[in-house]
């Protein structure tokens, strides 16, 4: 059952959940909590009986927290390994159902598997859905007026809270008109893109990307190629799309 708690939610998981710092397992839970520190997307809070306390030490620092209230830092040594305020406890905060978890930080820990499948960049939100449909509609990607790409055999990206993107063929792409792009951004629902930047008018950095080797559930849209509907024009049966306001604008 979900619960909100000030400007946080928070929901038991029944997955097993493991954190990994080098080779060490330094939390193995099945009692994982979902928390919604941000309204974008949870991470997990893991019961303290689940994690190896003998590699933590408090590191003399604290964070304070508006809704968790005041948080103790540790210091984890595992693995030939030792990481400052990698992990986080709330032992009186407001909230009792965080006062006996613990939070590592996300990017310091090398890995987590939820049951034997790793995930990566955030925990899979329960009540986010991605829905990839094949659509036969005409979809033209613009630039400054120069058609980039076009195709009537796209594939329809439908992921909650976000908008519709447009998944073409790569033979639909006029990768004359594009560079590769050093950028790489990863997602836990479809995993680690490919980019390109425009090189019309000048070069426009980061206008398209592909996922080359998607996660299961997204491999529909292995090896095709999305644009920014925040960076050019696309038109839809011959109707222009609005620009959507996103952290992408």
């Amino acid at each position: 059952m979900q619960t909100q708690r000030g400007r946080i939610r928070l929901e038991p998981s029944a997955k097993r959940v493991r954190v990994y710092l080098g080779d060490q397992a330094i939390a193995d839970t099945t009692r994982p909590m979902l928390v919604w520190e941000v309204p974008y997307y949870p991470m997990y809070y893991i019961p303290i009986d689940d994690v190896r306390t003998d590699v933590l030490a408090p590191s003399g620092n604290t964070r304070r927290s508006p809704s968790r209230g005041d948080g103790v830092l540790y210091t984890i040594k595992a693995g030939g390994r030792e990481e400052v305020d990698a992990a986080l406890r709330y032992p009186d905060s407001p909230i009792p159902e965080l006062r006996d978890l613990i939070r590592f930080d996300w990017e310091t820990m090398d890995a987590w598997f939820e049951e034997d499948e790793e995930i990566i960049v955030h925990p899979r939100d329960p009540y986010s859905r991605v829905d990839i449909l094949q659509s036969s509609r005409q979809v033209r990607v613009e630039i400054d007026g120069v058609t980039v790409a076009e195709s009537s055999s796209a594939r329809l990206l439908f992921e909650t809270g976000l908008p519709t993107r447009y998944y073409l063929p790569k033979t639909a792409v006029r990768f004359d008109l594009l560079e590769p792009s050093d950028t790489v951004t990863r997602c836990p629902y479809k995993g680690r893109t490919v980019h390109w930047a425009a090189t019309v008018g000048g070069v426009r950095k980061d206008v398209a990307w592909s996922y080359p080797a998607p996660l299961p559930e997204s491999q529909k849209v292995i090896g095709m190629v999305a644009f920014y509907n925040e960076r050019t024009d696309i038109y839809v049966d011959g109707v222009k799309q609005e620009r959507p306001d996103t952290p992408w604008s």
